[in-house]
């Protein structure tokens, strides 16, 4: 099963609040959201919004550019883990020998049921 944004946003959030030694009553309070608004944030129960976002980043004392990385490290790790795994699978299901007459010259023949997954520029990571 996939890893969900709010999911990662919520385990980001609560990691750094953990890390802080802070209960949820002090994030909320000085972040002016419910205490179970908070909590169901953090369990990725519920989509927070952007100036939510920022309000609790606020009340941790964190960038919010520093949760958005975390959240996009935790995702692209569950998807390198799986784009290994459909490689795998691809490599072990394609036949052994492509039918030359249906090639190109020059050109590669992957299986029907094969998905290419193509990697984002390492540039455009960095930038984020």
């Amino acid at each position: 099963m996939a890893l969900l944004l709010r999911e990662a946003i919520g385990d980001s959030l609560r990691r750094t609040r953990v890390s802080q030694s802070r209960t949820l009553r002090e994030v909320s309070n000085s972040a002016r959201v419910s205490l179970g608004y908070l909590s169901e944030v953090e369990r990725g129960r519920k989509e927070a919004s952007s100036e939510l976002l920022a309000a609790i980043c606020d009340a941790l004392d964190v960038p919010l550019s520093d949760v958005l990385v975390d959240v996009s490290e935790s995702l692209s790790d569950g998807s390198s883990a799986k784009r290994a795994d459909t490689e795998r699978h691809a490599v072990e299901s394609a036949p052994a020998e492509a039918p030359a007459a249906s090639a190109r010259p020059g050109s590669t023949t992957i299986a029907r049921d094969t998905r290419v997954v193509i990697p984002a520029p390492a540039q455009a990571l960095a930038a984020a």
